[in-house]
């Protein structure tokens, strides 16, 4: 049996830092504009302020968990946790996502009935208020553009609805200095929040794949086998599982058999071409077991099959 490990330590560690800085330096920025905001919404009377105040206070939470769990993804694998604690930054996802969903549930049992019974808003207060948030989260967007965690994406997607919500803000604000519409500061809350819900319960639906271990979205097992079955020296695969840490890192293993006759070399150059093959794949860890014909399989005494 064969275990490779594809990856550079170093580098992951650097990447893996980088996205854990990102996600603090957006959680203080999140954290200190919530504060403001809750302010703001109860001086201009906006519910649409104070929906995204309860929103963004959510995800300041969220943020801090992700920060706090980003460090510790960061460790190393030990004698607990044989593949490393990545899955740790995929719990920071799912807890990001369950937290929002309740968010929007209180923002929306407090808009429908403030549509119905429309109330004033200080319209002046609004822009103001609006042209800071779309500042402060433009701001975290782009410290955390470009990272590939799963739990960094979650962060910069909560991040980037939040920026055009406040774009949205402004200009319902700039029509109500001049219009006397107050139920367009709930209708707005309201589209803000069901926007933010669809989009969230699309990723609650990702992440409950990556903790069930589920095959990658971008994986291909029949390609792989079919890839690995072109192979010299390879009769059959079978027993091709692939799931992922934490939606960026994969995990592979497959037993390939061959013939009794093949020489040690050619297996080596075999493993090798195998490895060479998935590197391309980001899959970080795998494991190839060898077998010498359909008899040799490991799994028959599990009574499972053995062919492919």
């Amino acid at each position: 049996m064969t275990h490779t490990h594809n990856h550079d330590h170093h580098g992951h560690h650097h990447h893996a830092s980088d996205s854990t800085q990102s996600i603090k330096v957006a959680f203080f920025l999140n954290l200190g504009f919530t504060l403001l905001e809750i302010v703001g919404g109860i001086w201009t009377n906006s519910l649409a302020i104070l929906s995204d105040a309860i929103h963004d206070l959510g995800d300041s939470l969220s943020l801090g968990l992700s920060w706090y769990l980003a460090k510790v993804s960061d460790r190393g694998n030990d004698h607990k946790y044989s593949y490393g604690y990545r899955r740790y930054s995929l719990l920071g996802a799912l807890v990001n996502t369950l937290v929002l969903i309740f968010g929007s549930v209180i923002v929306l049992t407090r808009a429908i009935p403030r549509l119905l019974n429309p109330e004033p808003t200080n319209a002046k207060g609004m822009v103001l208020f609006a042209i800071v948030g779309i500042l402060v989260n433009g701001a975290a967007v782009l410290r955390l553009r470009g990272q590939k965690g799963l739990n960094a994406r979650m962060a910069a997607l909560h991040l980037m609805e939040d920026a055009l919500g406040w774009l949205a803000v402004l200009i319902v604000s700039i029509i109500l200095l001049f219009k006397d519409l107050p139920f367009l500061d709930p209708a707005l809350s309201i589209i803000i929040t069901t926007y933010v819900l669809y989009n969230v319960l699309v990723n609650l639906k990702k992440t409950m794949g990556l903790f069930l271990q589920r095959v990658p979205h971008e994986i291909n097992i029949h390609e792989i086998e079919d890839h690995l079955l072109a192979l010299e020296d390879v009769q059959s695969i079978h027993h091709t599982h692939v799931w992922s840490l934490d939606g960026e890192n994969h995990v592979l293993s497959t037993h390939v058999v061959v013939s009794d006759e093949t020489s040690r070399e050619a297996l080596v150059n075999l493993k090798k071409t195998i490895k060479d093959y998935v590197l391309g794949l980001n899959i970080e860890h795998v494991t190839v077991e060898v077998e010498f014909g359909e008899d040799d399989c490991s799994m028959k005494n599990n009574n499972e099959n053995c062919s492919h």
